[in-house]
C-alpha cells in the first residue's frame, strides 16, 4: 500500500474522532512510529504495537485519543495549518509524499520507535510458555531425525544447534529490548507493568489504557 493510501486510511478514521485509531504499515517499526507521530498531532496518544498479518508482516499500532485539553488544541491547530492532508497536501511532521521524519519531527519520531519496537520485540523475547515450547521442539528435532535414519551424531547435533539459536536469539531479544528501556527511562517515560505482566513504558502522568482513554486506569 503507497504511502499516501496508508496516510488518508489513518486520517479518516480520526476524521471520525474515533476513540481508537489503528495503524498497520508493511514494514518496519519506523514507518509505524512516523505514522503514529501524524496520530500525536491530531490528538492521539501511543497505546500499544504488536506484530500481525501473514508471517507477522505488518506492524499493527493502537492511538488511542487523548481527552486533555492541550490534545484539542494541537489537533486545532494541526487542522488549519494542514488543511488537504490526506488528499496530496502536507501531513504534520512529515517530507511530503513519504514517511521521513523532518528535522522538527525526529526526535519525536525516534522516541515513538522505541515504543513501537519494545513493544513488537515482546514476541520475540519470549515468556516462559514460549520458551518452553520452543526447547521442547529442539528436543523433539533429534528424534524426529532418528527415526528418519538419520545418525546418532548429525541428530543430536542439529537439536543441539537449534538450541543454541533460539537461546542466543532470546538472548539478543532481552539486550536489545534492555538498550531501549534505558532510552524511553531517560526520555522521562515510566516503566509499568499491564494486566498480564508484560512491561511498558508511559508518559509522565499517563496510566495504562482503559477502553479508549489513555489517561484512566
Amino acid at each position: 500500500m503507497s504511502v499516501e493510501r496508508h496516510t488518508a486510511g489513518m486520517l479518516q478514521q480520526i476524521a471520525r474522532q474515533q476513540d481508537v485509531v489503528e495503524i498497520a504499515p508493511q514494514g518496519t517499526s519506523a514507518k509505524a512510529a512516523a505514522l503514529a507521530h501524524v496520530a500525536e498531532q491530531y490528538g492521539y496518544t501511543y497505546g500499544s504495537a504488536y506484530r500481525t498479518g501473514f508471517k507477522n508482516s505488518l506492524v499493527q499500532v493502537r492511538m488511542y485519543r487523548d481527552p486533555r485539553p492541550e490534545a484539542r488544541v494541537r489537533e486545532a491547530a494541526t487542522i488549519t495549518a494542514h488543511p488537504q492532508a490526506g488528499n496530496g497536501g502536507t501531513v504534520p511532521g512529515l517530507a511530503q509524499g513519504s514517511l521521513k521524519p523532518l528535522p522538527e519531527a525526529a526526535d519525536s519520531v525516534a522516541v515513538l520507535k522505541d515504543l513501537v519496537t519494545f513493544d513488537v520485540m515482546a514476541l520475540y523475547v519470549g515468556d516462559r510458555r514460549q520458551k518452553v515450547v520452543c526447547y521442547l521442539l529442539c528436543a523433539i528435532l533429534p528424534v524426529l531425525m532418528l527415526i528418519d535414519d538419520k545418525s546418532p551424531f548429525e541428530a543430536f547435533l542439529s537439536g543441539g544447534l537449534a538450541a543454541l539459536l533460539a537461546t542466543v536469539a532470546f538472548q539478543v531479544g532481552v539486550i536489545r529490548r534492555a538498550t531501549i528501556a534505558r532510552r524511553l527511562t531517560a526520555a522521562g517515560f515510566h516503566e509499568v507493568r499491564d494486566e498480564r505482566g508484560d512491561r511498558r513504558f508511559l508518559r509522565p502522568g499517563q496510566q495504562l489504557p482503559g477502553h479508549a482513554n489513555p489517561f484512566t486506569a
